[in-house]
């Protein structure tokens, strides 16, 4: 081990058991050059890779700190979860019900299942296409039935082979997107009335599929730090006869947790021991903050039971639809079955696709892809701890754009979507990841989007919201009274869907709460606790107040003269 790395191992350790809590000031690259004896270069990569771990957070010109995603890291083991007993599905209403805020205009896409589209090389990929459907062979329309594109299935199989896995292409067929792979996988080794193991919490479409098909599910729990409950899985694959796992073992939708690969091998092998298939949703491995693309479970597989789903959806073109399996053993179940459904993948898309994954630049366009996804948890993370309310818990994703929030236990997830849904934000509420309609504290968020002021605001009024529900005043920097001593100030919405702002002052010397509420419409009327009062003719807002606090007490600056 290298002397950086021991030392971020050390400093980890003591943020793991609590020894230093979140928001906690980490020493100075002088004090650790001089307290362990290294170069600074030792201290700042050893720094560099806590960040990476998620363990600490850098502000600007105020150094290291105990990051509040360190929370989980840091928090005791739990209790060994039970196995529950296989039910029946009904979530569709309620996930439908959720959904369709996505498809509103203006809404605010933190409940999101993509990425931004400005994050793909749209121009780039319609050249593709254009240039491949010219030169587009009629007989294709033949040829090109499942399994695919020959070309297309080459140029996937050399994407296996680029992580070590010899995958043959006579056993990959082109869907329309995963979930098409992903539903004929399942409707190839089940009937009616069967058991499958999904994950809790679960990919709500995985939910809706099983509903769909009349089978009944084993929820089998997922830990957002270490994942996939192995010794649960086992329990339930004694208990109860299973006929196919549905998992997603790399950034899993939606805690963002991956399995190590010493869990994707040992879950492999239980499956082999019980000849169970395992359908392997993995539509957000190449999303990877890492070096290398973690290996997906399919890398262990010598026997066939391992169905490798995956598409392009999450990282070049969602609309295209374009997704694969590598089927192993189920591959003639599996084609035979897209033949009676969909029949064939669009042909020009199949072809288009093959032109840019051998000569559009695929890697380099990934490579860019990662670092603004990076990026943007970065700031998604200091929006979190700058807006959102103590008490609040997840665990640092090494990849994908989705962070699993467990909020306090009063808060009632299904209120505060439909809350952030009257202030034009859409979220993604815990009930819908569970057949049990559990997580009722949990939230979804999207970070797949560039940051820009309408999504800060946004978390800023999701703080407003949170505190709300929980019955405590909003937390927003502090500003000054009139007297020039220091004063909270506080602007949240007045009522749901209302345009209304309050804009809170709170004098330290002791004088009496003065409530000042500007109409945000027509800048006309003050009141003080129900009754019409003169506004203050001097109201300091310094440069560090909260920008949204100075320009309501501006607004009322601006009536009261």
């Amino acid at each position: 081990m290298k002397r950086y790395e021991a030392l971020a191992e050390t400093m980890a350790a003591e943020i793991r058991s609590g020894g230093m809590p979140v928001g906690t000031r980490l020493p100075s690259v002088r004090h650790l050059t001089t307290q362990y004896g290294v170069g600074q270069s030792t201290v700042f990569r050893a720094y560099y890779l806590l960040e990476e771990w998620g363990l600490i957070r850098a502000r600007e010109r105020s150094g290291y700190f105990v990051a509040p995603g360190a929370k989980l890291a840091a928090a005791p083991a739990p209790t060994p979860a039970k196995l529950a007993d296989p039910a029946e599905i009904d979530v569709s209403s309620l996930v439908f019900s959720v959904l369709e805020a996505v498809k509103h205009p203006g809404i605010v896409p933190l409940g999101s299942a993509f990425p931004s589209p400005q994050l793909f090389p749209l121009p780039r990929l319609a050249k593709s296409l254009a240039y491949a459907t010219r030169l587009l062979n009629p007989w294709s329309t033949v040829v090109d039935m499942p399994p695919g594109n020959e070309h297309l299935r080459r140029q996937i199989a050399l994407r296996y082979t680029g992580m070590g896995i010899p995958q043959r292409i006579e056993e990959i067929l082109v869907t329309n997107g995963a979930m098409e792979a992903l539903n004929l996988c399942l409707m190839a080794v089940t009937q009616p009335g069967d058991i499958v193991a999904i994950e809790s919490p679960c990919f709500y479409a995985a939910l809706q599929a099983v509903e769909r098909l009349g089978l009944r599910a084993v929820e089998i729990p997922v830990d957002p730090q270490t994942g996939l409950d192995l010794a649960v899985l086992a329990e339930a694959l004694q208990k109860h006869p299973v006929r196919a796992c549905w998992f997603m073992t790399s950034f899993q939708n939606p805690t963002g947790t991956s399995l190590s690969a010493e869990k994707k091998k040992a879950l492999v092998e239980l499956l082999a021991e019980h000849q169970v298939p395992l359908i392997e949703d993995d539509v957000y491995g190449e999303l990877h903050f890492q070096p290398d693309r973690p290996l997906p479970a399919k890398a262990f597989d010598t026997q066939g039971l391992v169905m490798h789903c995956t598409s392009l959806s999450k990282t070049l073109a969602p609309g295209y639809r374009l997704g694969w399996v590598a089927a192993g053993r189920f591959t003639d179940r599996v084609r035979r079955l897209k033949l009676m459904t969909t029949i064939s993948t669009s042909i020009p898309i199949q072809a288009g696709i093959a032109d840019y994954l051998q000569h559009g630049g695929f890697d380099k366009h990934l490579r860019k892809l990662r670092s603004a996804l990076r990026a943007q948890l970065v700031v998604m993370e200091q929006a979190i701890e700058k807006w959102l309310p103590p008490g609040i818990d997840y665990f640092r994703p090494e990849g994908g754009y989705f962070l699993w929030l467990r909020l306090p236990e009063q808060i009632d997830a299904m209120q505060l979507h439909r809350l952030a849904l009257e202030h034009g934000i859409n979220i993604t509420p815990g009930p819908i990841f569970s057949a049990r309609h559990a997580y009722q504290n949990c939230v979804r968020l999207n970070f797949g989007h560039p940051w820009s002021p309408r999504i800060e605001s946004a978390m800023q009024t999701l703080g407003d919201l949170l505190n709300r529900l929980s019955g405590t005043p909003s937390q927003t920097p502090q500003a000054a009274t009139e007297n020039g001593k220091g004063a909270d100030v506080t602007v949240m919405p007045l009522r749901s869907g209302g345009s209304r702002q309050v804009a809170s002052t709170r004098g330290t010397s002791g004088s009496a709460l003065v409530r000042i509420i500007a109409c945000a419409l027509t800048g006309t009327g003050l009141e003080c606790d129900g009754r019409k009062i003169s506004a203050p003719r001097t109201i300091r807002a310094p440069v560090s107040a909260h920008t949204p606090a100075r320009r309501a007490i501006q607004r009322c600056q601006r009536w009261s003269s």
